[in-house]
């Protein structure tokens, strides 16, 4: 039983934070289209392989149109991996398991869960976008805050922490790969005013341009930009940040169970090694074969956390 109940609140938090990141994912393709010069729909079909979903969209359609992009990634229940899809596999995986839930997180929820439905009810229009992936960036933040202000630290708070780090370090990871595939149109434009207007994307996209201010300041430099998105343990969303959270929560859990399963050595080797990384060794290296490697790694470690805890038992 305990298997299924970390399986259903794990899960719940994976696909809340895949909600939210899908729609930071179709606001940085619409952003990225307002730096282009030549504007091409063209540009959706990075954006949806970074998120895991072009695939299935060539099997529906036979072109690649923006609106139908769009629609796809936010409200197709034909794409299990759309905004609509997941929310409702969240709320039934949160159904599944109320009694491990405070009444708070399940009415937030549950909100959550309503709001978006209403909201894609019907295809969004361009000019109706941003408040409709404000209004899922926002829902799912609600349940995150119920969860942080009202649910017992116990071994379910710390699943339902290790899902939503999981999920988010991909998505981080995802999002920076962007921009080696689709945002600059040409290597000449490396360093140019447009090359910095499209790293500045980035950082709106993951809700980091605040924070990188503070730390860098106004001049906006690549290196400095992925030195912050995946090595400063200060950003929630840096891969750092997310790795040091799921160890954390591993470790409280090695405690709760008095056992030290695979995935807490993982989780170590991760974070070591992201300490020990240096930006320009990533730069020389390449971004993309960097990405590429943390993808990997953060997925094998979430494969080992679900045989480690038996979630299919």
């Amino acid at each position: 039983m305990l298997g299924k109940t970390a399986n259903g609140l794990y899960w719940m938090f994976r696909y809340l934070e895949r909600a939210e990141n899908t729609s930071r994912l179709i606001e940085t393709g619409q952003r990225i289209g307002l730096t282009r010069a030549e504007r091409s729909d063209d540009e959706w079909k990075p954006v949806m392989k970074t998120a895991g979903v072009y695939q299935g969209y060539t099997q529906k359609y036979d072109s690649l149109d923006k609106q139908h992009a769009i629609d796809w990634m936010l409200r197709s229940k034909d794409n299990p991996s759309s905004v609509l899809c997941v929310i409702a596999t969240a709320r039934q995986n949160a159904r599944l398991v109320r009694t491990a839930m405070t009444q708070e997180v399940w009415e937030a929820m549950n909100g959550c869960y309503m709001a978006v439905q209403k909201a894609l009810a019907k295809p969004v229009s361009e000019r109706d976008l941003p408040a409709v992936l404000g209004l899922i960036r926002q829902r799912t933040a609600l349940v995150r805050g119920a969860t942080h202000g009202t649910m017992l630290r116990n071994d379910m708070y710390d699943f339902a922490r290790i899902g939503t780090f999981l999920e988010r370090a991909d998505a981080t990871a995802r999002i920076l790969d962007v921009k080696y595939y689709v945002l600059l149109p040409s290597v000449f434009s490396v360093g140019s005013s447009i090359d910095n207007v499209q790293w500045e994307t980035i950082l709106r996209s993951v809700s980091a341009r605040g924070g990188y201010r503070m730390v860098h300041g106004n001049v906006t430099k690549p290196r400095n930009i992925a030195q912050f998105l995946i090595l400063d343990n200060r950003m929630p969303r840096s891969l750092s940040f997310c790795a040091n959270k799921i160890l954390s929560n591993l470790q409280y859990l090695a405690l709760d169970y008095d056992s030290a399963p695979p995935s807490l050595a993982m989780a170590n080797a991760t974070v070591a090694r992201l300490a020990q990384s240096d930006i320009d060794d990533i730069f020389d290296e390449g971004l993309h074969e960097y990405i590429q490697c943390c993808l990997k790694e953060f997925s094998a470690l979430g494969q080992q956390i679900e045989i480690d805890f038996r979630f299919y038992e």
